[in-house]
């Protein structure tokens, strides 16, 4: 079995899945083999359950009869036909990476492109050598336009995302202390999230810059064509304001306030409207789109519970982010408390950087300071330092927080999440 004949049946399926659970009639399943499972195993249930055809990478599980087929690798076939199917599209796909906010940037770039064009983007933080092909075989013949989401945490992984989903626009919404310990060090943060803007370059395609960016100012200078942002000089300029805790941005003269809080979504704001400005949407729709989002993901999520404001930030976190969260959560009126949880895949570094939000957050003088995870405990001997999520939910039991305002922050590893029905 090779792409070019298995294309045609992938453009008369309705979707591709790795789940068996959700696979449904006409679906195309690739069965990937795991440490502790063998999804080819589920080859004829799938086949039972309506699969168009079914990719495993075991010869003995191949059924062409029933349109299961064998290849040597899964993942492989899956990137390939991903890349197959990308050279057929005629649409412009926007990539997007960076440190931090691009699940937001890109919900919002969506949203704002939505009001003009019929765009697929990425699901989730379906993000990897996996998440992208997926994504990139999702686009029907009726999308008009794709925002693809790119992750990693190692250099060279950016490199063969932008092979696969082959962007024609891309922008890096910033360069943070993020996967410190997979990237080796900060230098390796911007090398690694630099590549896609080599791609970009060498493929003669369109960067969006934040110019307020040195990074992205030093990294993109002389080059062309660019979308920028930022600065007076730049091609579109935005005023920032805030409304109670939500940050808006001003465009000649008409403002927009959207559901998130933090400055440092002001950015993903300007990026968005930068792409939808360039692709001839109007600001009054754009306008729109910004304050009709909503983010439910756990990211800069401000949500009221009884009379308290909480402040929901669970789904990542790094040194970055955690200051800028900090920093803005110290603006709330009435009293703070902070339950912060571990800083993860920060390697050598970790110790050193939760000391240094740990001294942040004393600085800051919130009225109550409640870190979660090993990595805090071991630099905080506060008897609010707990040891995981399971240990914090337990003092909520014994527990009410009083302060009008909380904020939790943390790793996904950490799932703070889970504390909130408590609090």
């Amino acid at each position: 079995m090779n792409i070019e004949q298995f294309y045609p049946l992938f453009l008369q399926s309705d979707k591709v899945t790795i789940d068996s659970r959700k696979v449904g009639r006409n679906d195309i399943f690739f069965a990937f083999s795991g440490e502790n499972f063998n999804a080819a195993t589920l080859a004829e249930k799938a086949a039972d359950n309506g699969a168009l055809a079914v990719i495993v990478e075991e010869q003995e599980f191949e059924n062409k009869d029933r349109n299961i087929f064998y290849v040597p690798s899964t993942l492989e076939f899956l990137q390939q036909l991903a890349v197959y199917h990308r050279n057929q599209l005629k649409i412009p796909v926007i990539g997007l990476t960076g440190s931090n906010g691009k699940t937001t940037t890109k919900e919002i770039i969506h949203a704002v492109l939505s009001e003009k064009f019929n765009v697929q983007y990425t699901s989730g933080n379906l993000n990897n050598h996996i998440g992208v092909p997926l994504t990139i075989l999702s686009i029907k013949p009726e999308h008009e336009m794709a925002v693809v989401e790119m992750g990693a945490n190692h250099q060279k992984e950016i490199e063969l995302l932008c092979t696969i989903s082959q962007p024609d626009f891309g922008y890096i919404t910033n360069f943070g202390k993020a996967h410190l310990e997979g990237f080796g060090g900060f230098e390796g943060v911007i090398k690694g999230k630099s590549e896609l803007y080599d791609y970009l370059k060498s493929h003669h395609q369109t960067i969006v810059v934040n110019e307020n960016d040195p990074v992205q100012t030093e990294k993109t200078e002389n080059y062309t064509p660019k979308i920028t942002f930022g600065k007076d000089t730049s091609d579109y300029q935005f005023g920032l304001f805030s409304e109670e805790h939500f940050v808006g941005l001003e465009y000649h003269g008409i403002k927009a306030v959207s559901k998130l809080t933090g400055e440092y979504n002001f950015t993903n704001l300007c990026a968005a409207a930068s792409l939808g400005l360039y692709f001839g949407i109007g600001f009054e729709k754009i306008k729109h789109a910004v304050e009709h989002y909503t983010p439910t993901n756990m990211r800069s999520q401000v949500v009221k519970k009884e009379n308290t404001t909480l402040v929901l930030d669970t789904y990542n976190a790094n040194p970055s982010s955690m200051t800028a969260s900090l920093h803005n959560f110290v603006t709330f009126e009435g009293s703070k408390t902070v339950i912060i949880g571990d800083m993860l895949e920060l390697g050598e570094e970790s110790e050193k950087e939760h000391q240094n939000i740990l001294k942040l957050a004393r600085e800051l003088a919130f009225d109550q300071i409640i870190t979660v995870g090993k990595y805090f405990k071991a630099v905080n001997p506060s008897s609010l330092s707990f040891e995981n999520t399971a240990e914090l939910i337990e003092y909520l039991r014994q527990n009410k927080i009083h302060s009008e305002n909380i904020l939790l922050k943390g790793s996904r590893g950490i799932a703070l999440e889970k504390s909130i029905e408590f609090i």
